[in-house]
């Protein structure tokens, strides 16, 4: 399996323009056509690039996906490139009257092959994305030249049993696509390396920089890791760019061949809740609470 196969990945972070598409349009193009380097298999996109992170003005700057300059903007991208996009996110106008935070997957031929809508909104700390939003329904795996990518934008980090279906599905490559917020950095760090440790996969975790507004910033930390949770590519801060690591697959197989930590999860995992007795002070009685794997 996965006989040598290895791809060469760029990720993108740059400080979106608030609810300016074209001006956002016109940086991407710009620092793709000054730092894109040859031979660059997959190009991945930070969430919401097109508007920033504006809930308000997620509405304003939706498209409807058979009519989107998004997608027709990464579709020249990748034909002139050669290159498979997984196009961070856009506000999607559905036909279902819905608003949706959704990741484009194109193809070297510039199709739309696969899209992911974001399932866990973040609607916390002064955020109200639920409030805009309606979660996607279903995690999406895609095979682009071989490779299996599980998509996640954002906040989807904070839910490991995505990430286990993935790794059971067969991902071989696991991406979250963010607008991380400065004051969350250990979250951010902690997560994005441990989705990677736990599943025993590659790791693209890439997010906007710069501010936003009222003095709220992005992390700007974007970085790839490896199966073992080590950094070999990032982008340690606020600048916009690109940062790019060649990835052999195989020496991932060879890891998972040998430390094969998946056969020791338990089917299930019951849970049993001692009570304090009242009258002994002592802890006596007890209820099974079940929890279910992922399997």
């Amino acid at each position: 399996m996965g006989q040598n196969k290895q791809v060469k990945i760029s990720a993108l972070q740059m400080c979106s323009e608030i609810g300016d598409r074209r001006a956002n349009y016109d940086k991407v193009q710009r620092i793709i056509s000054k730092e894109l380097e040859d031979g660059v298999d997959f190009l991945i996109l930070p969430e919401v690039w097109t508007v920033g992170w504006s809930c308000e003005d997620f509405v304003s700057c939706a498209e409807v996906i058979e009519n989107s300059d998004t997608i027709r903007l990464l579709s020249s991208i990748a034909k002139d490139y050669n290159i498979n996009i997984l196009g961070g996110s856009f506000i999607e106008k559905s036909t279902d009257g819905n608003f949706y935070n959704t990741c484009p997957v194109i193809n070297r031929e510039g199709k739309v092959v696969a899209t992911y809508s974001k399932m866990h909104l973040y609607s916390y700390c002064g955020c109200a994305e639920g409030s805009y939003i309606t979660s996607g329904n279903s995690p999406v795996m895609v095979e682009l030249d071989n490779v299996k990518i599980g998509l996640t934008i954002c906040y989807d980090i904070r839910f490991p049993e995505i990430y286990r279906s993935y790794r059971y599905a067969g991902a071989d490559l696991l991406v979250n696509m963010a607008a991380w917020g400065l004051k969350k950095p250990i979250p951010w760090e902690a997560l994005t390396r441990a989705r990677a440790i736990e599943n025993q996969a590659y790791m693209v975790a890439v997010t906007q920089s710069g501010i936003i507004k009222n003095n709220e910033w992005n992390i700007g930390h974007s970085r790839i890791l490896d199966f073992v949770g080590e950094t070999i590519a990032e982008i340690k801060d606020q600048r916009e760019g690109l940062m790019t690591s060649e990835i052999n697959f195989n020496d991932m197989y060879e890891y998972r061949n040998s430390c094969t930590i998946l056969n020791d999860i338990k089917e299930s995992y019951e849970v049993k809740s001692y009570e304090e007795s009242p009258s002994c002070n002592s802890f006596s009685t007890f209820n099974d609470i079940a929890c279910h794997g992922c399997r």
